[in-house]
């Protein structure tokens, strides 16, 4: 393993309508000592909808990402005005553009009665995509602004309330959307409140609010499959950033790169320490034993073609997990997944020759694509690992081990191995990972703990 990281390190230094529940009214004791349950009537409902839309439609921004050569919008998201002074909140991935490239981009807001003017970024937080902005405006002018929810910034809202979901899809103008709250996701590494109401592009960045008009979260989505599943950032969150901005000034682009690194930084050691501190534990393919993380934010699955209707060839068993950790970067940028999988391959009726050219398809590394200004290519390092003291059960293995870099972002990379049982020719293991975003020491730790749990108990068939 020594000279597999020495050998490494020469070739790779180079994303509703809201109210708490609509409430249930409380029973009221009759003098017989029962009690007379009153629900909100849907007119009751949509009253209560409207009353919070047109109080917090002045304090809602439409955010326009201009291409400056042009003058024509790249992108459109949401705000919201939280300060007296004008700062508003939105997510980082809404003004991403201007942050990355403001020679080439400008961002400009839109209130409710059609006023726009300039915005000026104050701060980025990108593990949880949110931004601070600042409106310009006259001296000493001072703007209508939401107030957090206590309950949601310390995480104890009630699950099944309903909130409402400001903000401006699809550039239809300023709408409101009812959805409940369902507590935070589980299986996830990034905190995110899941949200039953339909957050549609355009509406990121927008504010959820409870039935008092306070912010509860805001608005972000995914599509996850061919499903939309709408989550929302922790209010917290947006708390704790607006608190740097006191005292901070305006970003500019050399500075926000800088602050991605040193964000990613301290979310890699952060996620990294959590992934080794629970460790792999041994799952059976086969005669081989492979390394699954103990982690429960890894979403795992598994196929098999064992019931394939053709003539079967060749057995093969696949899982495969991944921590769906998708920190936006930039639009065609993005870090913080690892994905991990296993192949068990047998062979039926192949041959020797025959088997080794169906794992040869099995066996090329997963290289994620990308535009080619974003990234240095790929290199990749090829080599056996045989069984040492510290693994002896483990088979000599066939490894391939590929990374490119971030050309904005220094010490970040894109990591992706395979390796490949070599003790058989009639099975084999193919066992791969995908790591984006990651710290070059990082990856090579990983690997090392990924390859050092692979084992192979042939004596027990």
């Amino acid at each position: 393993m020594r000279l597999f990281r020495s050998r490494l390190k020469i070739m790779l230094t180079c994303l509703c309508f809201s109210a708490g529940m609509g409430q249930f009214a409380r029973a009221d004791e009759n003098e017989s000592g029962k009690g007379a349950a009153a629900t909100q009537t849907p007119k009751e409902l949509s009253a209560t909808a409207e009353r919070i839309f047109d109080k917090a439609r002045p304090r809602l921004l439409q955010i326009r990402t201009l291409l400056k050569s042009a003058r024509k919008q790249s992108s459109i998201g949401s705000g919201f005005l939280v300060g007296e002074d004008g700062r508003a909140v939105t997510n980082y991935h809404v003004v991403s553009q201007f942050a990355l490239e403001p020679d080439l981009y400008q961002i400009e807001y839109t209130v409710a009665d059609g006023a726009r003017g300039q915005l000026k970024l104050l701060a980025i937080d990108v593990a949880n995509d949110l931004a601070v902005v600042q409106l310009d405006a006259p001296p000493g002018k001072r703007f209508g602004a939401f107030e957090f929810d206590s309950a949601a910034v310390r995480g104890v809202m009630v699950k099944g309330e309903r909130l409402f979901s400001l903000g401006n899809p699809l550039d239809l103008g300023f709408t409101i959307v009812e959805g409940t709250y369902n507590g935070m996701v589980d299986k996830s590494y990034q905190k995110h409140v899941h949200f039953t109401g339909a957050i549609n592009p355009g509406m990121s960045g927008g504010p959820v609010v409870t039935v008092d008009n306070r912010i509860a979260g805001i608005n972000v989505a995914r599509n996850i499959g061919n499903d939309l599943v709408s989550f929302l950032v922790p209010a917290s969150a947006a708390v704790r950033l607006l608190e740097r901005t006191v005292t901070s000034g305006e970003l500019d682009a050399p500075t926000v790169r800088k602050e991605i690194g040193a964000q990613m930084a301290l979310w890699q050691k952060d996620f990294f320490a959590a992934l080794k501190t629970r460790g792999f534990h041994e799952a059976e393919l086969g005669p081989y034993r492979v390394a699954e993380s103990n982690a429960d934010w890894f979403n795992c699955w598994a196929r098999t073609n064992r019931d394939e209707r053709s003539k079967l060839r060749a057995l093969v068993n696949h899982s495969r997990c991944d921590t769906r950790t998708h920190l936006f970067l930039a639009g065609d940028m993005s870090a913080g997944e690892v994905a991990i999988s296993h192949m068990y391959l047998k062979s039926v009726d192949l041959g020797p020759v025959q088997f080794a050219q169906r794992l040869t398809q099995a066996a090329h590394p997963r290289l994620p694509g990308g535009d080619g200004n974003r990234y240095t290519p790929f290199r990749c390092y090829e080599n056996f690992l045989a069984p040492d003291s510290e693994s002896p059960s483990r088979p000599e293995l066939r490894v391939a081990w590929c990374a490119r870099a971030y050309k904005d972002f220094a010490e970040l990379y894109d990591v992706s191995f395979v390796s490949i049982t070599q003790d058989s020719d009639r099975e084999a293991l193919v066992s791969s990972a995908l790591l984006t975003g990651v710290h070059f020491e990082n990856a090579l730790s990983f690997t090392q703990d990924f390859l050092a749990a692979l084992k192979v108990r042939r004596d027990l068939d």
